[in-house]
C-alpha cells in the first residue's frame, strides 16, 4: 500500500508543477488535460476549461506527487494537512525551504529545534502548506 498526496489547484497547476519542478528537480511525468477528456453534457467546459490539468503525476528523485485543476466551481480552503519533507542535508534542507517560500508566507523560518533538526514550516504561493525537517547528523531524536 502507498499513500500518495493529491494536489489541487484554481487553475494553476501547470505553473505550480513547474514551480516544483525547479525547487525538487523532478518532472512532471504524466499530464492530461480537461480537453482530453469526453465531453460530459452534465458539466459543459468553457474553451479556458479546456486547458485546465484534468491530472498529472509530478515525480522527483526522493518522493512524487499527483495533481490537477479543481473542477471549475470548485472552491479550496485552508485544511488541515501540511506535506512534510525529511532531509538528512542541512544545505538541502535550506535551499528546498526557500525554494518553497517564494513568494509563499513562512509561518516558522528553518531553524535549530530543541529535537535536534532544523524545522521550518510555510505555505508556499500556491497555498499548500509544507513541513521541512532535517535531522542533524549526531543529534538524538526525543
Amino acid at each position: 500500500m502507498e499513500l500518495q498526496p493529491y494536489l489541487f489547484f484554481t487553475g494553476n497547476c501547470e505553473e505550480a508543477l513547474n514551480f516544483y519542478k525547479k525547487v525538487f528537480g523532478g518532472e512532471i511525468t504524466q499530464l492530461s488535460r480537461f480537453k482530453d477528456a469526453p465531453p460530459d453534457p452534465d458539466q459543459p467546459r468553457s474553451p479556458a476549461d479546456d486547458q485546465r490539468i484534468m491530472h498529472a503525476t509530478f515525480t522527483s528523485p526522493d518522493f512524487s506527487f499527483m495533481a490537477s485543476d479543481a473542477r471549475p466551481g470548485k472552491e479550496y480552503g485552508e485544511g488541515p494537512i501540511s506535506l512534510s519533507l525529511g532531509l538528512s542535508d542541512v544545505d538541502v534542507a535550506q535551499r528546498v525551504f526557500d525554494g518553497l517560500a517564494q513568494g509563499g508566507s513562512v509561518e516558522m523560518p528553518l531553524d535549530d529545534t530543541f529535537w535536534g533538526a532544523k524545522f521550518g514550516m510555510l505555505t508556499d504561493k500556491y497555498g499548500i502548506d509544507w513541513m521541512v525537517n532535517c535531522q542533524l547528523e549526531g543529534a538524538s531524536v526525543n
